[in-house]
């Protein structure tokens, strides 16, 4: 097994990638395992490769990225929650030197009860992603697994927990969700998240909405919007909005990703290990390396960053999502 106190590795300098941008993010996928169906995700069932990375690699790729320069790791899915050595990964994730700060992707279908125990693991931020407050349009987008009042509970427990942040990522699905985004901001706010509208993928179906549309909508269902400076450590754009209804003021951000209509890559500072334990230098992009066949024919920790830098040192200037789904891998692969 391996130690998962080793010392981090020390390759020279820091990752960067063809376009000269400095690589400090890590999305970590950690199952391609789902508990929902979502047709933007995973259309065609929930089943991928069923053989994700032990605890053991996953402490070991981390300790190599971070090494490297890398400071924020995401874990995604799949369904994070359904790992049941979930606590112990984050455990690892956020003891690993020179990582300062956890993130977590969920459905939120788990979080009631695993809320404050993540937290205390050191995760710090949390997305959920809810794209309705209708019960029945939740179960056309996501699957009749999927409850409503799980999420909200899950919303409400995070809260309680005390985690930095706590963002609400809806995917706008045109003839589905677009009559309801103001509803969605308001409830965020209400609850003191930040809500965050992704425009729609080549990964699965349903008819994409631009961000310049959703912000139109936006307005047109009483939520004021104005820009805001505010960034984080992903691709998200913000602005600062504000909404009266029924005598009831609320304001806060939100977020806006357009992959397809606004491009974030000049800004990217990401790279991607997949639930197949393949390295994506891009999400939009076609090629892998299988890390996991290195890391379990004993390749050294240096031999793995080599690679790690190899990979990135082809990624392109621009995603390939344009160009169609082809080659892509689904959503549900790689946490998104």
């Amino acid at each position: 097994m391996t130690d998962l106190a080793a010392p981090p590795a020390s390759p020279p300098g820091p990752l960067v990638d063809a376009q000269g941008r400095r690589i400090a993010y890590l999305r970590l996928s950690l199952t391609d395992r789902c508990n929902f169906h979502c047709s933007y995700c995973a259309p065609a069932g929930p089943e991928g490769c069923g053989d994700a990375l032990t605890r053991a690699e996953l402490a070991r790729l981390v300790r190599i990225f971070a090494g490297a320069g890398v400071r924020r790791v995401r874990l995604t899915g799949g369904e994070p929650t359904l790992r049941p050595d979930l606590l112990d990964v984050v455990r690892d994730v956020h003891g690993t030197p020179g990582i300062e700060e956890v993130a977590l992707t969920t459905n939120g279908h788990a979080l009631a009860s695993l809320a404050a125990p993540l937290r205390e693991a050191g995760v710090s931020r949390l997305n959920v992603s809810l794209d309705t407050l209708d019960p029945e349009r939740l179960h056309r987008i996501s699957g009749r697994t999927a409850s409503l009042d799980r999420i909200v509970r899950g919303l409400e427990a995070a809260l309680r927990a005390g985690f930095a942040s706590v963002k609400l990522n809806a995917v706008v699905v045109g003839g589905e969700n677009e009559g309801e985004l103001g509803d969605l901001t308001r409830f965020a706010w209400r609850h003191g998240l930040t809500p965050r509208f992704i425009e729609l993928m080549p990964f699965g179906t349903g008819r994409p909405v631009p961000t310049a549309e959703v912000k139109q909508l936006l307005a047109a269902q009483g939520i004021s919007l104005v820009a805001d400076a505010s960034r984080g450590w992903g691709p998200a754009h913000h602005m600062r909005g504000t909404s009266t209804v029924d005598g009831e003021t609320l304001g806060g951000l939100v977020g806006f990703i357009g992959a397809m209509t606004e491009s974030f890559c000049d800004g990217c500072n990401r790279v991607r290990v997949g639930a197949d334990g393949a390295l994506r230098a891009c999400l939009g992009g076609r090629d892998r390396v299988p890390l996991v066949d290195l890391l379990r024919r004993g390749a050294s920790d240096a031999d793995l960053a080599d690679r790690i830098r190899g990979a990135l040192l082809t990624k392109g200037e621009r995603h390939q999502m344009a160009d169609g789904a082809g080659g892509l891998l689904p959503m549900i692969g790689t946490g998104g």
